[in-house]
């Protein structure tokens, strides 16, 4: 019941005997009861102030208040919405838990640059490190995009350059291919400005379908796309690394000076096994 887990959440952040959790099955009914009428209706999930002094001026304060209440009457007054808060309260699912969602409307690939750029040179090799990752995200999750959109900005606190080009693409057809998304992004080259201090870049991949949704003709097949390319690199990038390997501009070595840096990032214990920590017994 999603009212009452929101319920329990709160109830686990703010109140040290729950050590963190909150089971609602596992607290007596006279605790349930006496949590209850010490929050104010405001507390629930869906709740806001205008509808809290609607709700006090029919003598509804607490939580318990409100789950001693007529559903139907909640609801002629209110909405059925509200009736199914007051149902969920008193033990009936009323409202379901959102499942995850499958699809993806855009992939963003974007970072503040820890040296700004100042060179086309520097944008284009921005440009097809970022265009070839979005390639091995795609490939990743099975889709194509047929939308492509690049930008980059100077810094907001510089007032002497100001600088904001951006470029948005329709792609010959649905893709993935590396070598297309990289020609796509280097379209803003022509708007970049040499000399200004670019401090921001990235590109977004929009209008994402399953790949081989749409079966291009075969005067259109691109041949870079059957051979896999985008899966290689992602195979690559997990076996040896991110930089490891690139097509054209985006193949380096070591890493290039202006990627963000992360001296300080904190340990993915939850996601990286290498990061996990380590426990010695004396």
């Amino acid at each position: 019941m999603k009212t009452l887990a929101k319920l329990c959440n709160k109830w686990a952040k703010n109140n040290l005997a729950f050590n963190g959790v909150c089971r609602w099955e596992s607290v007596p009914a006279e605790q349930r009861e006496a949590l209850m009428a010490k929050l104010s209706v405001i507390e629930i999930w869906g709740v806001a102030t205008r509808l809290t002094k609607r709700l006090n001026a029919m003598g509804i304060f607490s939580i318990l208040d409100l789950t001693r209440a007529n559903p139907v009457a909640i609801r002629d007054k209110f909405s059925i919405v509200m009736m199914r808060t007051v149902l969920e309260l008193q033990g009936t699912p009323c409202i379901p838990m959102e499942e995850e969602r499958i699809g993806r409307d855009q992939l963003i690939f974007s970072r503040s640059f820890s040296t700004p750029i100042t060179t086309t040179a520097g944008l284009r090799q921005v440009m097809s490190v970022y265009a070839q990752m979005a390639s091995a995200r795609l490939a990743k999750h099975d889709l194509q995009a047929k939308v492509l959109t690049a930008f980059a900005a100077t810094s907001h606190f510089n007032p002497n350059e100001k600088s904001f080009p951006s470029v948005c693409l329709a792609l010959p057809m649905p893709t993935a291919d590396p070598v297309l998304l990289t020609k796509a992004a280097h379209a803003l080259l022509p708007q970049v400005r040499e000399g200004v201090k670019y401090v921001r870049a990235g590109i977004m991949v929009t209008d994402l379908r399953p790949s081989g949704n749409q079966k291009p003709l075969e005067l259109f097949e691109n041949p870079h796309e059957e051979r896999g390319i985008g899966i290689l690199l992602e195979d690559v990038a997990k076996r040896y690394g991110r930089g490891s390997i690139g097509l054209g501009h985006a193949g380096l070595k070591g890493g290039p000076d202006w990627s963000m840096k992360r001296d300080m990032l904190s340990p993915r214990y939850t996601t990286h096994w290498d990061e996990l920590p380590l426990v010695k017994a004396a």
